[in-house]
């Protein structure tokens, strides 16, 4: 097991005589050496979810840090956002048209409780740690959020994204967002194919 060996090499370093341990001190000691490993693995660009699988989320404040490090190096940061309940084709074809813009595609996923205020009751179908996993699944994207607004607005402020991308069923006048994203010099992108996909029309179909 790798990380028995890790564990007898952690000892080893810090000059413990790991064969004088006892059935019960290794046991002792082992859960200490996983504990310390796991506090490690909290700055790793990775995020862990309930399942043990792991996401590209970042909570907002961490992930304004590491948008301003990005546009330091020159990166052109795009932003989307969306609910992305059930995921399907036109949602991909959104998310690898917005990241044709760029060098990093952030997703901004609506939460729980801003997609019940938004889409009734019954939704979401997948809760927001779902369709974290799924999204940060996506080649396309490099980093997910979430947030509890019901518009972006707030996010957009605190990223500063260079492109807000959004889907065919916006024109450039009526994006909601637009006058935030004219504020700090951002510009509007219409990208993805025409919106002849929805989750509403999935969950119809699969009711019949």
């Amino acid at each position: 097991h790798f990380t028995l060996y890790l564990f007898y090499r952690y000892n080893q370093r810090n000059k413990r005589n790991v064969e004088k341990f006892t059935p019960l001190e290794i046991g002792e000691n082992f859960s200490k050496f996983e504990s310390k490993k796991m506090l490690s693995q909290k700055s790793h660009k990775s995020y862990p979810i309930s399942n043990g699988g792991t996401t590209k989320f970042k909570p907002l404040k961490n992930l304004q840090l590491i948008i301003q490090e990005l546009k330091k190096e020159g990166k052109q940061i795009v932003f989307a956002n969306g609910i992305f309940d059930v995921l399907h084709v036109g949602h991909i074809r959104y998310l690898e048209s917005a990241k044709k813009l760029g060098d990093i595609l952030v997703v901004a996923l609506n939460s729980d409780s801003s997609t019940k205020k938004l889409k009734g009751s019954s939704r979401p179908i997948m809760l927001l740690e779902e369709r974290t996993l799924v999204i940060s699944s996506l080649q396309a994207v490099d980093y997910v959020t979430s947030f509890d607004e019901n518009s972006a607005d707030n996010i957009l402020l605190m990223l500063k994204p260079h492109i807000h991308a959004k889907g065919t069923d916006y024109t450039s006048k009526t994006v909601p967002e637009k006058d935030i994203v004219a504020s700090f010099g951002g510009k509007i992108a219409i990208v993805g194919d025409p919106k002849n996909h929805s989750t509403k029309n999935i969950i119809r179909k699969i009711k019949i």
